[in-house]
């Protein structure tokens, strides 16, 4: 019998992604108020249009921070309380890379604790939610205490997590935190618990790995095979120039202060870093990406090459829309909706499909499916294979297989892993 899932927070459907394409569930219903830049107004993001190319349904256009939960679920048409809530509110509030947000709490943060009240409301079986890491370890994570605090008082049992996701199989270096919340009597799993026992190839989580085979694309060009391999046009001679000089598989502007031209090619603040030695707290700017690393996390506004490491590692051009999409773990095929900058944020934005997937295969082992397989876990139509997931000694194995050796007679338990394959 398939499980309904509720999406809130749904932007371009990175998290429904992974509960779609899973047989045991299906979406009931989804909710976003489309919110581009704060300066914007609602609709602006037009994510619910690539929302509704992909899942099939129109999210509600709502704004969850003033909705009342009752009536939120009359406009979703919840007849029968969903077997899954997704609940992943906006993280500009937490994330760490706004300076702002070392000293004052965003309004948008309390849309954590709000979380609650559509728990109370929708009665889920389990509650998934994923934001930065800074919901867990940050100045303001009283807002996650207080989360928990009143899913305890409506019966659910908590355990957040922070995972750095290529962990998990995803070719970008991006650190999350997810909470799972269970009504009690259900067992309380993570993803720690799915992956134990296993590990990852770290070739698999390489820029290589994730898009060699694309097609190579001129800035401004679109692939004839494919709409979404497009990259925006660099109007700016000077910044095509500077792309052109930073060295190939990894360099960054940095690099330029070598090169003969760089007076014109490196901008004013630049040139100031460099004669500090300062490189400021964004080093990536202009960069390219490696290809045998794991990509940067890739965030909201990487439509533009002065927001981060988000060049091709040879090409001179920002990496396309499908590019980061692969490499942000939505499947080869999916779609997006809306301009081009528009499209580049409902990347950034996401919750990585291919984790999200996984996400589904936990959730239906606790529901009392029996545990997945790797082969059970891995999204369809992604740059992960099940030969990329290698069986791993337990942490009881390698206890008693250092045990056996330590001569000292008392165990010191580490990770290990085998080379046999899954």
């Amino acid at each position: 019998m398939a499980g309904s899932v509720v999406d809130l927070f749904s932007g371009g459907g990175g998290a429904s992604t992974g509960f779609h394409a899973h047989p045991r569930f299906q979406i009931a219903g989804a909710a976003d108020a489309q919110l581009g830049k704060p300066s914007s107004g609602p609709g602006t993001l037009d994510c619910n249009a690539t929302y509704r190319i992909n899942m099939g349904i129109e999210p509600k256009k709502e704004d969850l921070a003033i909705i009342d939960p009752s009536a939120l679920a009359g406009k979703l048409g919840i007849s029968e309380h969903p077997t899954v809530l997704i609940a992943c509110p906006p993280c500009t509030g937490f994330s760490r890379t706004l300076a702002k947000n070392h000293l004052q709490d965003d309004h948008r943060n309390s849309l954590v604790e709000k979380t609650a009240d559509f728990v109370a409301e929708l009665k889920p079986q389990i509650l998934v939610m994923e934001n930065a890491r800074e919901l867990v370890m940050g100045r303001f994570n009283v807002h996650l205490e207080s989360l928990i605090g009143k899913l305890r008082d409506l019966g659910y049992e908590t355990k957040p997590e922070i995972h750095f996701l290529n962990r998990f199989g995803l070719p970008q270096k991006r650190e999350r935190a997810v909470l799972i919340a269970v009504r009690r009597g259900l067992p309380l799993r993570t993803l720690d618990d799915l992956w134990e026992g296993f590990t990852i190839d770290p070739k698999a989580t390489h820029v290589r790995r994730a898009i060699w085979e694309l097609s190579p694309l001129q800035a401004g060009k679109a692939s004839t095979a494919d709409a979404m391999h497009v990259t925006p046009a660099i109007r700016d001679k000077i910044v095509f120039d500077r792309l052109k000089a930073i060295p190939h598989d990894g360099g960054s502007w940095f690099d330029l202060a070598e090169n003969p031209e760089a007076s014109l090619l490196l901008t004013p603040t630049m040139r100031d870093r460099l004669s500090r030695n300062d490189l400021g707290s964004h080093p990536d700017v202009y960069g390219r990406m490696w290809w045998d690393r794991s990509a940067p996390t890739i965030k909201r506004e990487c439509s533009h090459l002065g927001n981060g490491r988000y060049s091709h590692p040879e090409q001179d051009r920002l990496c396309s829309v499908r590019e980061l999409a692969i490499l942000n773990g939505f499947p080869a095929d999916y779609i997006f909706a809306g301009t081009l900058n528009n499209m580049y944020r409902h990347i950034g934005d996401a919750v990585p499909p291919l984790i999200s997937f996984q996400l589904a295969a936990l959730a239906s082992w606790i529901l009392g499916d029996p545990r997945p397989t790797p082969e059970e876990f891995i999204l369809p139509n992604t740059h992960l294979h099940p030969s990329d997931i290698i069986r791993a000694l337990s942490s009881r194995a390698v206890c008693q297989r250092q045990s056996a050796i330590d001569t000292s007679g008392q165990a010191r338990c580490a990770y290990g892993a085998s080379s046999g394959r899954a």
